[in-house]
């Protein structure tokens, strides 16, 4: 009897502990950063116009590079989030919900999706006529959707254990610059890495994620030329030396912060080898300043988002939002309402901006944030015109078009504070986490 009852005793108290550590083990597991990336190409075939803003588009005859939309996902625990890129020169939040419809497994909320600003894709906003026509084409729009939410379904299909590493330092070289006020940009560059932690993929480099403030327009919309511009180049040469997929972010690249292609003549080369170089360049230095970061040991991430309305006071905008038949108003003519996302990853923090911010708001707000790895993802969610300040809005005459392309005068007031208030009510400063 007393064999047997210590057998039991033992057998009970072996199976609990069995049990806890089988527990553990599930719980540890979940709690491992995991990245995941995939792509899809969006070229359309046969070619079809490209747009440089707002306007009519031009014709392409042929093209350099290929257009691709781009998505890298996080997960860790229950916390996921899809950080995603698309080749087009904006990519209005009507377009994205679409996609976010179409996406498992993410919170809707949770779903970054921010554009290169290239000058030399298909129109993605329906910019309406004089008439109240369009010249876009929808079915190719459509297409776009489909084709961004499988790219995220099938990253988060290839999630694995990742470690991060993380940096923002100074990129050197000719690269870019601000036509209005040649040094009133930011040259800061912000690059994410992850490296797989298991397996066959322990030490390979996953993705690589570059954030930097810069108009993709060395060929523009008026050389017959569909083409993802320098951003393409930028991520061949990624691939090539790390064999792991690319992602770009832009930046606040408002005012006019543009590929620094100017010659010594006083003209500008705005051709493909113009693109390769300064892609190239952006590329070598985004390796470069990551190649001697930390590596994070499973740092955590958190996302958190906020619904914000802006007030609609350009007549030009209005009439867009009014005529579209991407129906942006949704009911409201007057405001226009987006979201704002809060990123937590490792020891970075990324907030995101719905336009193309002019570079004194993104000092500002780098300023601000409580971290030595600040990102700001700019033309994420939305892409509605450029975002000044009061002090900024039609100041003079160079400031003339950004200013009738912006929302109103109350734009960049609203954006920073809302943003300044949801990065205190939302989270904690960003850490990098336990080591496995």
């Amino acid at each position: 009897m007393k064999n047997g009852f210590y057998f039991t005793c033992k057998f009970k108290l072996g199976g609990t502990l069995l049990i806890l550590c089988l527990l553990f083990s599930i719980s540890s597991s979940s709690q491992v950063l995991k990245v995941g990336a995939a792509k899809r190409i969006i070229t359309p075939d046969p070619l079809i116009a490209v747009s440089g803003g707002i306007g009519i588009p031009n014709p392409a005859h042929i093209k350099k590079g290929e257009l691709y939309v781009r998505a890298m996902v996080l997960e860790k625990g229950k916390e996921k989030i899809a950080i995603v890129n698309i080749d087009n020169i904006g990519w209005p939040a009507v377009l994205g919900d679409r996609s976010r419809k179409l996406i498992k497994g993410i919170p809707p909320e949770n779903i970054l999706i921010g554009a290169t600003h290239t000058h030399s894709a298909p129109d993605a906003y329906a910019f309406p006529n004089a008439s109240g026509g369009h010249s876009a084409d929808l079915d190719y729009l459509d297409k776009c959707v489909q084709l961004l939410a499988d790219a995220v379904n099938e990253a988060m299909r290839n999630l694995k254990p990742a470690n991060l590493k993380i940096v923002v330092d100074k990129a050197n070289g000719k690269i870019a610059y601000n036509y209005y006020a040649p040094k009133l940009y930011d040259p800061r560059c912000g690059v994410m890495q992850a490296i797989g932690t298991k397996g066959k993929n322990k030490g390979k480099i996953l993705v690589t994620l570059v954030n930097y403030a810069i108009h993709p327009e060395v060929i523009g919309n008026r050389r017959d030329i569909l083409t993802p511009d320098l951003i393409g180049p930028l991520y061949d040469r990624i691939e090539a030396k790390t064999g792991g997929m690319a992602v770009f972010m832009n930046g606040a690249q408002g005012g006019m912060v543009t590929a620094d292609n100017r010659l010594e003549d006083g003209k500008e080369a705005a051709d493909w080898e113009e693109c390769q170089r300064i892609g190239n360049l952006l590329a070598d230095e985004a390796l470069r300043i990551i190649s001697t970061a930390p590596i994070q040991q499973n740092p955590d991430i958190y996302c958190a988002s906020k619904s914000v309305t802006f007030p609609i006071e350009s007549v030009m905008l209005k009439y867009i939002f009014q005529n579209s038949p991407l129906n942006y108003s949704k009911g409201n003519d007057d405001t226009i309402t987006t979201t704002l996302n809060l990123l937590n990853i490792g020891t970075a923090q990324v907030l995101t901006i719905p336009g193309e911010a002019l570079p004194n708001i993104g000092y500002y707000l780098k300023r601000k944030m409580p971290t030595k790895h600040p990102f700001l993802f700019g033309l994420t969610n939305d892409a509605f015109g450029y975002i000044l300040t009061k002090e900024d809005f039609n100041s003079f005459d160079r400031y003339d078009y950004v200013s009738r392309t912006s929302l109103g005068e109350k734009t960049g007031e609203i954006l920073i504070s809302e943003l300044l208030e949801h990065q205190r009510s939302g989270s904690l400063a960003p850490r990098q986490g336990s080591a496995e």
